[in-house]
């Protein structure tokens, strides 16, 4: 599986080289963890990683997820509430070129991409990612989680 954790890193704006959210997704900034699986309808790749994140839709849950999932230009919310995105924006600020190919992303809660997957990832693989963040630490702690 080819994965490239990006933890603690962000996606740099080319014009001024500073931290830079991904602007398709701002409306979940500091309120949801994006995963966003790119893929054509018949794709069975992208068809096993949605039946593996919906196996543990309490996990998802409790993670504050929003998993979504984009072919073409069409988006398609798989959990959590989204409304109103352009597919092809996101297509573009997360720089995936090829429509019809399988790719994933997680997207932290500051907007940055966190992991960038061309093969699905196990539930308890994302899970243990998240969780090994330090944002998702400080989330446990709270009383009410």
């Amino acid at each position: 599986m080819s994965k490239t954790l990006l933890y603690g890193a962000t996606k740099i704006d080319e014009t001024n080289s500073a931290y830079a959210p991904v602007e398709s997704l701002a409306a979940f900034q500091w309120k949801n963890r994006v995963f966003v699986i790119f893929a054509d309808k018949d794709n069975a790749r992208a068809a096993r990683q949605e039946n593996q994140l919906l196996a543990n839709r309490a996990a998802l849950d409790e993670r504050d997820m929003v998993v979504l999932k984009i072919s073409g230009a069409a988006v398609r919310q798989v959990f959590g509430a989204a409304h109103g995105l352009d597919g092809e924006a996101i297509r573009r600020d997360l720089e995936v070129a090829e429509i019809g190919e399988f790719a994933a992303f997680l997207v932290g809660k500051d907007g940055t991409v966190k992991l960038k997957l061309s093969e699905p990832i196990t539930d308890g693989e994302l899970f243990a990612i998240i969780d090994s963040m330090p944002m998702r630490a400080a989330e446990s702690l709270k009383p009410d989680r």
